[in-house]
């Protein structure tokens, strides 16, 4: 059998002696490792409300985009895998292109968050978030860049207060939550989430990590720590790994009833594309959304698979719909050499021709 597979004995114990080689190296690159954060540039507050934090980050001259952009985030993870790290920042990109970014950070939901329901987020923090940035800026409208859950939300809020958004931008965004390649949607649709949110209450963070990673067990739980070790000699590639694996785990609790109301009316219902939506007694018709909409997705995205996304375009009611599929997954789409030369870019060049 050794044989067949084209290596011998000698080939097993020179691959043992390599490997306790990196181990032995790891130990010195470990004592080396800075403490590893994320974050990268610098930003400065301009609003709060609870436990909410509304941010302007300054690039290094002065924007040249005359109507800002502001980004609105999933509420599960951190917001700053937009802005991990100097050379992977989808934020500093944008800045460096004249662009003016704002960014909501959520923060970190406790007890007292615990009836915060969608009307809350949508209605309430996001339209307040969006007033004060076009109040700064004395505009009527500004740019809204929604990712993952939070472009679900953008699509939700620009359909309820158009005349508040000039232009929308979604990124790995679900829409249609019945497709058949979502697991996250199968696992969602056969949950008593009645039962699970009054026994928990704030669903916990770990919980929800926990489910993420069974999405693709062996490659999130095995195979990048087997990985790992081929690094254990670079002092940078290993601070990437740490900071990397400490935005996956620095994950806030969910306000147990917007979870409750997201799983039954997005995962159950699918009512965004079935309609039937209401947000705050509103009734949600994307139809409304009459400003130029742009759809960022990524092709091998296990979380928001494309299908998932791309009929965002059949529900809207602009004509000026546009769609641009990213070769690779949902990180990627944030941290990858690719992404940093695509994706920004994309997302200024389509903005000025409609920004004049």
């Amino acid at each position: 059998m050794i044989g067949a597979l084209k290596f011998g004995p000698q080939a097993l114990v020179e691959e043992a002696m390599r490997f306790n080689q990196r181990l032995a190296a790891g130990l010195s690159t470990l004592r080396e490792v800075d403490d590893v954060d994320f974050g990268c540039t610098p930003k400065e507050e301009v609003y709060r409300e609870d436990k909410l934090v509304l941010y302007r980050f300054k690039g290094d001259k002065p924007p040249t985009a005359k109507v800002p952009i502001l980004i609105v985030y999933a509420l599960v993870n951190r917001p700053y895998m937009v802005d991990l790290q100097e050379d992977r920042s989808l934020v500093r990109n944008l800045l460096a292109r004249g662009e003016d970014v704002y960014l909501i950070d959520w923060g970190y939901p406790d007890r007292s968050d615990r009836w915060l329901t969608l009307d809350d987020y949508i209605n309430g923090y996001i339209d307040r978030c969006v007033q004060a940035v076009a109040d700064r800026h004395g505009l009527d409208a500004i740019n809204l860049l929604g990712i993952c859950q939070g472009g679900a939300f953008s699509v939700c809020y620009s359909a309820l207060h158009p005349d508040k958004v000039r232009n929308l931008i979604t990124m790995v965004t679900p829409v249609d939550f019945h497709t058949p390649d979502n697991m996250l949607g199968h696992w969602a649709r056969g949950m008593d989430v009645d039962l699970f949110v009054d026994a928990v209450g704030n669903v916990p963070a770990d919980l929800m990590n926990f489910c993420y990673l069974m999405l693709k067990p062996y490659r999130l739980n095995f195979q990048k720590y087997v990985g790992l070790v081929d690094i254990l000699d670079d002092k940078t590639e290993l601070e990437n790994f740490l900071r990397m694996e400490k935005w996956i785990f620095d994950s806030p609790d969910l306000a147990g009833e917007a979870y409750r109301q997201f799983i039954k009316d997005f995962y159950q219902g699918n009512k965004l594309v079935k309609g039937g939506l209401e947000i705050g007694g509103r009734a949600v018709d994307p139809l409304a959304i009459s400003m130029p909409v742009l759809n960022i997705y990524a092709e091998q995205d296990h979380l928001v698979p494309p299908d998932a996304s791309r009929p965002l375009g059949g529900i809207v009611g602009t004509d000026d719909y546009s769609e641009l599929a990213f070769r690779g997954g949902h990180i990627g789409i944030y941290v990858s050499g690719r992404a940093q030369r695509e994706v920004p870019q994309a997302i200024h060049d389509w903005l000025a021709a409609r920004n004049g």
